[in-house]
């Protein structure tokens, strides 16, 4: 296949230089930096190996830090009509779903931290994302990448053809060729935390003729059973139309991919003896994918020494589930990028903004992975003294929240109810991804233009 010429560096419109940037991946996070990257002027090619965009991924949840990026980008109806708004946060008891921990959210998230939180299937998601950045893309379906050049810079597709660019971002998961580059060298394996997740959708149809599931349904609640070595999350999505089930459990040979099925009676079988309302779900559930639940330690290089690279999302950060932020952490990272790339005005300049991406990101999003890592351990803790200090920790922040009483935020810090922890909730959802590149950009722009003379 012949090469592909760059249409590159063609603009320089009101002092904004335009370039031509390849994004390699479209998922959550490539089809977001498409979006804000397109619309900060620049020419966007998305590459993706498979030969349409879908996701057969269940829930999602959108926190008010993704989904104030949203909103803002002109989704909230879209949003809000194909969502559900969770009330609070349930933590219960494994065996007989015993309430332990509780936090109210609903309009309350509005009030502390400037926009709502939503329950999501992934694939609406995606497809919303992809509304936005379908002005600014040319995309590329079944273009697998089998190589870059971070000195041209430039991909090369599976078929043979070469794609020339000013930028390449790799928006490829976790499992990603574009992190090789960057590091330079084979790409850190991802550690297997030894379990992984079933996942699957309920009707909620056949959830309200039965007294016991019809609550789950009506209090719009999320609902998280912890117990020894497993836990379970449950709450509604698509307007209460179906409900979204993520069980955990201890397994190291699931297949690496979201198309895996699993064994619905093997899955019934893990979580014998867990409440009677768990047994009522999973006799409902027809079909059910696994995945491995893989992490990888914080990588010190997101962006190549040529300044031509740069990773993004799961391919540089992938968190775990039980923080419930690793899509968000990928929209943010474009966010921040699509702010930077927006001033950009010479050439020189696209190596300092692209470290500039990395400073901006790396604490928040190492922050993130670590909440992760320590929920999962939380989560599954066994019975026994442990176990019997997280309870009552819970209890107590869930007892001053049902009073209604004002905690001070120290009296919530550091609680085994990571989001009844009030300090917490501040840092991780009153983050304004754009503001924080807007504000870095406002301190060093005067050095930047320096560099350009």
């Amino acid at each position: 296949m012949p090469s592909t010429s760059p249409d590159t560096l063609n603009g320089n419109e009101g002092g904004r230089l335009r370039l031509h940037i390849v994004v390699v991946g479209c998922g959550i996070g490539g089809l977001s930096a498409a979006y804000c990257l397109g619309r900060a002027g620049h020419r966007i090619t998305v590459v993706e190996r498979a030969s349409k965009i879908t996701d057969i991924g269940a829930g999602i949840q959108v926190g008010p830090n993704l989904s104030r990026l949203l909103i803002r980008w002109g989704l909230g109806e879209q949003l809000k009509n194909s969502s559900t708004k969770p009330e609070a946060i349930a933590l219960l008891r494994y065996s007989n779903g015993e309430r332990i921990g509780w936090t109210k959210w609903g309009n309350a998230m509005e009030t502390d931290h400037g926009a709502p939180y939503y329950l999501v299937h992934r694939a609406d998601l995606l497809e919303l994302l992809k509304s936005l950045a379908a002005p600014y893309m040319t995309l590329r379906l079944k273009s697998k990448v089998v190589s870059v050049d971070p000195r041209t810079p430039l991909v090369t597709l599976e078929n043979g053809e070469t794609l020339h660019a000013d930028l390449i971002i790799g928006a490829d998961g976790i499992k990603s060729i574009v992190q090789e580059v960057v590091v330079g060298g084979p790409k850190k394996a991802p550690i297997h935390t030894g379990d992984s997740a079933y996942r699957s959708t309920i009707s909620t149809a056949e959830m309200m003729a039965d007294p016991d599931l019809k609550s789950l349904v009506d209090s719009s609640e999320m609902m998280n059973w912890m117990g020894p070595e497993k836990h379970i999350i449950g709450y509604c999505i698509r307007q209460k139309t179906e409900y979204n089930l993520v069980l955990v459990h201890p397994d190291n040979k699931a297949d690496e991919s979201y198309l895996n099925e699993g064994s619905v009676a093997q899955m019934r079988k893990d979580f014998e003896g867990w409440e009677p309302r768990i047994q009522k779900l999973l006799k409902l559930v027809q079909k059910t994918y696994i995945l491995p639940l893989k992490y990888r330690e914080p990588l010190d290089r997101w962006v190549h020494p040529h300044g031509k690279v740069v990773l993004l999302g799961d391919a540089c950060h992938p968190t775990l589930p039980s923080r419930a932020q690793g899509s968000a952490m990928a929209v943010e990272d474009a966010a921040v990028l699509g702010s930077l790339l927006g001033h950009l005005s010479h050439r020189t300049q696209l190596p300092a903004l692209l470290r500039a991406y990395q400073d901006i990101r790396y604490e928040r999003t190492r922050e993130t992975q670590l909440a992760g890592y320590a929920n999962h351990h939380i989560f599954h803790l066994v019975d026994g003294p442990a176990q019997q200090v997280r309870d009552e920790s819970m209890r107590m922040a869930m007892k001053a929240a049902l009073a209604r009483s004002v905690a001070s935020v120290d009296d919530t810090e550091g609680n085994a109810n990571v989001w009844a922890d009030r300090k917490k909730s501040q840092r991780q959802f009153s983050y304004d991804a754009e503001a924080e590149a807007e504000k870095w950009w406002g301190e060093n722009r005067l050095d930047l233009a320096a560099c350009s003379d």
